[in-house]
């Protein structure tokens, strides 16, 4: 949240909370994430990066993956990428998001739905099927089941 807060704050960007911390958002269930995922317009990425990754080093995070984006600090990673990426990859509509607030931080989440597509395409992928260790399929179990009910 703090991140977050800063973003909205710092660049005027609501992120879209991402990966397993934005699934356990939208289900309510755990799903132990192992990092921090959050999408941003690609804007940022690019045109914006030197003042995004100032902002994030301000906060305590040191840069340890420029081409993915990942800030890390003490035992939390974070990983950046671009929401615009969303509609190519799973048909997942950005442009409409809901806006969520918690501790005065504003961001987006997607639905059960969109995650399903996600996850559903990521399993063609197949660093992300073994790297992961079938953690993709046992998520869209969950969200079949949660889907069905």
């Amino acid at each position: 949240m703090n991140i977050a807060k800063t973003l909205n704050k710092e660049l005027d960007i609501i992120p879209l909370l991402y990966g397993s911390l934005g699934l356990e958002k939208v289900t309510g269930l755990d799903f132990s994430p192992e990092d921090i995922d959050i999408l941003i317009p690609l804007l940022f990425l690019e045109e914006k990066w030197e003042k995004l990754k100032k902002i994030m080093e301000l906060q305590g995070y040191k840069m340890v993956d420029l081409h993915e984006h990942e800030f890390k600090k003490t035992n939390t990673n974070i990983g950046i990428a671009y929401i615009e990426d969303l509609k190519p990859f799973a048909d997942v509509d950005y442009n409409n998001l809901e806006v969520f607030e918690d501790y005065g931080a504003r961001y987006h989440l997607i639905t059960i739905d969109d995650y399903l597509k996600i996850y559903n395409n990521s399993l063609l992928d197949g660093y992300r099927r073994t790297k992961k260790n079938n953690k993709d399929q046992s998520k869209i179990n969950i969200l079949n089941k949660l889907i069905q009910n």
